[in-house]
């Protein structure tokens, strides 16, 4: 029986960004109303079972209420902090019990921790945070689609799925955290409100993407060159003066000129050493690490970041095979 899981994140769209930015701010009860159709999609592309991540404000028991559908809904059993540790600890029970996809309602964050417990389960991102890199805008009855036929097996994984790249944090010589867009190293020894949209504070940024449409640090590396999720190689550069002046939107609504004092590009499994110490690494748009000065930091590429459904790819490999056609 197929399985499909769902990590709605009921925070996300809601950070400091929005006072000291220009970011929206993504409604709880829009989130219901996307996994109302993601349900509808999947049941089309005859999955059997959905598993969901419990919050607070009861996503996906609202997307229920009042919908007739032949689907197997359980709610995952297990201590809940209503903070990042609940879609990394649903994440792992999704990958234990088989999950064919798991759809996350979020933006970088959201799947970053997800991604630490996915393993080799797609993930299919939905956007709905501050900074959406990661995840897409896609009509959730189509993600919904989509999941269900690479679920189910309708589409093969192969046919519908990339694997990413992702950024690994070392601190003395051990992994520490992991990034899926960007590492960025501030000079501001505190994780205050984690949130990070001030150039001033950064020293480096670290990519394993980048491209001149995107939004947040990415973009900065995005007007030097196109880095895909997919490519087995990365990005540095050095913020400061002597070298060239970007203009990247840098949060919702900010735009800034960003020195590149210099700029290199980062091998697979090769640890970049940052010797700028103390600092505090942001992992994706939040500060995430404290590094004091006895520690030893570095950032490395590696070809081991989660699989990633490509929704056009799936509905085009489903049209090709006439997966959704009557007989």
């Amino acid at each position: 029986m197929s399985l499909v899981g769902i990590i709605a994140n009921p925070a996300s769209g809601k950070d400091i960004r929005r006072i000291v930015a220009f970011g929206s701010v993504f409604d709880n009860q829009e989130k219901v109303r996307i996994v109302r159709r993601i349900l509808l999609g999947l049941r089309a592309a005859e999955v059997d079972r959905v598993a969901y991540m419990p919050d607070y404000y009861g996503i996906v028991e609202r997307a229920l209420d009042g919908l007739e559908i032949d689907l197997r809904v359980e709610r995952l059993q297990f201590p809940t902090h209503a903070d990042q540790r609940d879609s990394t600890a649903a994440a792992r029970l999704l990958r234990e019990r088989g999950a064919g996809c798991i759809v996350t309602l979020g933006g970088d964050g959201t799947n970053r921790v997800t991604a630490k417990e996915s393993g080799t389960v797609p993930i299919l991102p939905l956007s709905t945070g501050t900074n959406n890199v990661f995840p897409v805008m896609i009509e959730g009855t189509v993600a919904g689609l989509a999941a269900g036929l690479v679920a189910t097996g309708r589409v093969s994984v192969s046919d519908g799925t990339f694997r990413s790249t992702r950024l690994e944090v070392l601190v003395d010589g051990l992994l520490a955290d992991i990034a899926l867009v960007d590492a960025v190293v501030c000079d501001d020894p505190f994780l205050g409100s984690r949130a990070v949209w001030k150039t001033e504070t950064i020293r480096y940024v670290f990519l394993n993407r980048a491209s001149p449409d995107s939004i947040g640090f990415s973009s900065i590396g995005g007007m030097f060159e196109l880095l895909k999720p997919e490519d087995p190689r990365g990005i540095c550069l050095e913020l400061g003066k002597g070298g060239r002046t970007v203009t990247a939107p840098v949060a919702p609504g900010v735009i800034e000129s960003v020195g590149v004092a210099r700029q290199s590009t980062l091998s697979l499994d090769e640890p970049s050493p940052i010797r700028f110490r103390p600092c505090v690494l942001a992992l994706d748009g939040e500060r995430e690490v404290e590094v004091k000065k006895s520690q030893e930091v570095s950032v490395r590429v590696a070809a081991r970041g989660p699989v990633v459904v490509d929704v056009r790819k799936t509905m085009a490999a489903a049209m090709t095979s006439g997966e959704l056609l009557g007989q």
